[in-house]
């Protein structure tokens, strides 16, 4: 039960922190697809650099396990279609329709009925995929630590500084 509160929790400061970046705005989902507007991607990228300091804390203090799962590229290639070409249908991504349902944008609904669709149509066809295109390109379970040899105290803080530069340069181009 403590971890549905946790996710509870959890997802309602996210939505707060969405409404608030006003990543859940049409605008600025038309400009992340225009690349004018680098809003969603500076709150999901922001997303990414804590969640990664979280979780790599968490697991070195003995809180959490890692459960790194192979790089696949048939699935990726097909799943990043499929949201873009949504996305780019809808004007919604699966993270903000929520926050835009949340905020009165009825036409969020149909975003989201368009997800469960969709959820339902791969649950069908995954005995179908699940020994073909789940499986093209499959690689080695690696991190980019691993994969560099070092610890991921020394690729993180890379990390975070390439992000930063890439923020400020953002800025100087007014995206």
């Amino acid at each position: 039960m403590d971890t549905l509160v946790y996710g509870l929790v959890t997802g309602i400061f996210f939505g707060f922190f969405l409404q608030k970046g006003r990543v859940v705005r049409y605008d600025k989902q038309v400009g992340a697809l225009l690349l004018k507007d680098m809003t969603i991607l500076k709150f999901m990228l922001t997303t990414i650099i804590v969640g990664m300091v979280g979780i790599h804390l968490l697991h070195d203090m003995g809180l959490v396990r890692f459960r790194v799962i192979p790089l696949t590229f048939g699935p990726n290639l097909i799943g990043g279609l499929l949201f873009g070409v949504g996305w780019g249908f809808v004007g919604y991504c699966p993270g903000t329709v929520g926050g835009a349902l949340g905020e009165g944008r009825w036409d969020a609904l149909w975003a989201i009925l368009g997800m469960l669709a969709g959820a339902a149509l791969y649950a069908e066809a995954f005995p179908l995929l699940r020994d073909n295109v789940l499986t093209w390109g499959r690689f080695e379970v690696r991190t980019l630590p691993q994969l560099l040899g070092l610890s991921h105290w020394v690729v993180i803080p890379v990390f975070v500084v390439g992000i930063i530069y890439l923020f400020k340069w953002f800025e100087k181009k007014n995206l």
